[in-house]
């Protein structure tokens, strides 16, 4: 089985840093520091606009995959 980016269930705001460090496997808190480290010296645009582009796309960790993938393209279970 293929491991999944997806939001953590232990989510501080919207679950996107801890589900990245569930996928790196890393300290949840080292990736929110970095992540906060960035927002301040970047002054919010690439990495506020990176973390809410994400929240929307990342699949939620309790979400199950509905179908199933042939050849790359995905098909509906019937």
């Amino acid at each position: 089985m293929q491991k999944r980016l997806t939001k953590s269930k232990q989510r501080v705001f919207l679950g996107v840093c801890g589900g990245l460090a569930e996928y790196l496997h890393i300290d949840p808190t080292v990736i929110r520091l970095v992540a906060i480290v960035l927002l301040v010296l970047t002054g919010f645009f690439p990495i506020g606009l990176i973390y809410i582009v994400a929240a929307l796309i990342m699949p939620s960790a309790n979400s199950r995959h509905h179908g199933r993938v042939v050849e790359g393209k995905f098909k509906e279970k019937k």
